[in-house]
């Protein structure tokens, strides 16, 4: 039996975020695709539109919503 020397719990954190952090360099320049700039700006433009069509449609809803309440309420009260 020999004698067993283990590391402070610092330097064996500190050596998994140093590997975490190489693995994920890798990961990125190695085996990420990235999209071209056409195809980065055709995607932000379909994200633009979809969320602006979004916004519009909420803001439709609560407005209809909104009234609808008014005209109860005046009924009511």
């Amino acid at each position: 039996m020999g004698v067993r020397i283990s590391l402070p719990v610092p330097i064996v954190f500190m050596n998994k975020i140093s590997t975490y952090f190489r693995e994920s360099y890798k990961e990125l320049s190695e085996k990420v695709s990235w999209p071209t700039w056409t195809q980065l700006q055709q995607s932000t433009m379909i994200v633009l539109v979809a969320t602006l069509v979004i916004t519009f449609i909420v803001l439709a809803m609560d407005s209809v919503i909104g009234n609808g309440l008014k005209f109860i309420y005046k009924q009511l009260f």
